[in-house]
């Protein structure tokens, strides 16, 4: 069925409508959360949690004796920089993986990780907010109650399941070697649907009632309403439960520890082994954890804007 063009200009007008809306929330909400006090606290905590990442920072261009027996801060009396903790991270590894190959794997593991819990939450989400059905409210607790679960409790269920090589009636494909990345990809998605689920439901139950009431007047379906409307006005949101996600994923260690193993070991992973058998090369964590930096910082500031825009579009109705 098609929409007419009186549904697709309502739709217009109702998204320019939303767009200013917005605009106005977001200078509402920005006046009133905006105050010297919490300017100067802010500008405290920031300093606070910078001066150790720049500590961290220095102490990976210092060569090892000076890290062993003098602190960053004294750098100026103990003057000395090198490569040579970067270039030997790099280098680290073992028979099956080296860094390049564990960079890519946390490339290949996280980017499905981010897609699938959002693309199946953001129908989940619709589902709740729009879509009445018997059972929604106690299936909705059902799901808020989820995020209280330790994910420790289901490490053993999962492990039994793809030890049967199956879920849910279909095979746990390992194209990529012993170990395959679907049974990392399922354990994340499980694991992060429920919040997921959660956050993006406030943000599309938000959405006002008359531009959903406006569509299906005009015959939309669940599909151009999820598609035409749900999606372009959560397009904030969605970019901020991505950066958390992905953030979550990329420096996951305990799902990597029991599900990623030999060449399909995330860098999270690596870095953990990096350190020798005693702990004596502790020194190389410093550049490799700037080397596992790179990546959640393009994505954070590549999607700031959007990161914004989306937590100030959840904290206030009206």
């Amino acid at each position: 069925m098609t929409v007419a063009p009186a549904a697709l200009a309502v739709d217009d007008q109702s998204a320019r409508r939303s767009k200013r809306g917005e605009k106005k929330m977001m200078a509402n909400t920005k006046k009133r959360l905006t105050s010297r006090w919490a300017t100067a606290a802010a500008l405290v905590i920031a300093a606070v949690w910078t001066v150790p990442t720049f500590g961290l920072f220095l102490t990976s261009f210092r060569p090892p004796d000076l890290i062993n027996t003098t602190g960053w801060w004294t750098i100026f009396q103990n003057w000395g920089f090198t490569l040579d903790n970067y270039a030997t991270a790099l280098q680290t590894g073992n028979s099956q993986l080296d860094m390049a190959g564990a960079f890519i794997n946390s490339i290949t593991i996280t980017i499905p990780a981010v897609v699938l819990p959002i693309s199946v939450a953001l129908l989940a989400a619709y589902a709740f907010a729009w879509i009445d059905f018997k059972g929604k409210n106690i299936l909705f607790i059902g799901v808020f109650a989820l995020q209280i679960v330790p994910i420790q409790m289901a490490l053993i269920p999962l492990l039994q399941l793809f030890s049967q090589g199956t879920i849910f009636g279909f095979p746990v494909v390992e194209p990529f070697g012993s170990a395959g990345y679907a049974q990392v990809w399922i354990a994340h998605t499980i694991f992060g649907l429920p919040l997921v689920i959660y956050l993006l439901h406030n943000f599309v139950s938000e959405i006002p009632a008359d531009v959903i009431e406006a569509a299906r007047v005009d015959g939309a379906g669940h599909g151009q309403i999820f598609f035409r409307i749900i999606l372009p006005l959560t397009a904030p949101a969605i970019a901020s439960v991505a950066i958390f996600q992905f953030l979550w994923v990329w420096n996951d260690l305990l799902v990597a520890l029991i599900f990623a193993d030999g060449n399909v070991a995330p860098i999270t992973k690596l870095l953990a082994e990096m350190t020798g058998s005693r702990g004596q090369d502790w020194y190389l964590l410093t550049a490799g954890a700037f080397i596992a930096l790179i990546v959640p910082l393009i994505v954070f500031l590549s999607l700031q804007r959007f990161f914004v825009r989306g937590l100030l579009a959840g904290s206030t109705k009206g």
